[in-house]
C-alpha cells in the first residue's frame, strides 16, 4: 500500500494540473475573447465617429468642385460678352470710318509683312 499511496499523490497531482491547465486554457480562451469584443467595439464606435466626417468631408469637396465650375462657366460667359461688344465696337467703327479702317487694316498688314519678312531674312542667314 505505501506503493498505492504515492501513485494516487501522484494521480492526484497529475489531475490538479490538468484541471489548472484546462482552466488557465479557459481563461486565457476569455481573455482573448474579451480583447477581441473590445477590439470590435473600438472598431465599430471608430466607424461611428468617421462616418460623419467622411460625409461632411466629401460635401464640402462637392461644393467646392461646384463652386469652381461656377466660376469658370462664369468666367467663360463674361469672356464671350466682352468678346461680342468688342465685335460690334468694330464693326460699328468700320461703318462710321470705312476708309481709316481700310488704312488701318492696309498699314497693320504691311506691318506684319514687313515683320515676317524680317524674321525670315534673320533665319536665313543663321
Amino acid at each position: 500500500m505505501s506503493f498505492k499511496q504515492p501513485a494516487e499523490k501522484s494521480s492526484q497531482l497529475v489531475d490538479q494540473a490538468a484541471d489548472s491547465t484546462e482552466q488557465a486554457i479557459h481563461s486565457a480562451q476569455q481573455a482573448a475573447n474579451n480583447a477581441l469584443e473590445s477590439l470590435a467595439d473600438a472598431i465599430q464606435d471608430l466607424r461611428r465617429q468617421t462616418s460623419p466626417l467622411l460625409a461632411r468631408t466629401s460635401e464640402q469637396a462637392n461644393a467646392m468642385t461646384r463652386h469652381g465650375l461656377d466660376n469658370v462657366r462664369e468666367t467663360a460667359h463674361q469672356l464671350r460678352l466682352k468678346a461680342e461688344h468688342a465685335s460690334e465696337n468694330t464693326v460699328e467703327y468700320i461703318r462710321h470710318e470705312p476708309v481709316k479702317s481700310v488704312l488701318i487694316a492696309a498699314a497693320t498688314g504691311a506691318a506684319l509683312m514687313a515683320l515676317i519678312n524680317l524674321i525670315s531674312h534673320s533665319r536665313e542667314r543663321d
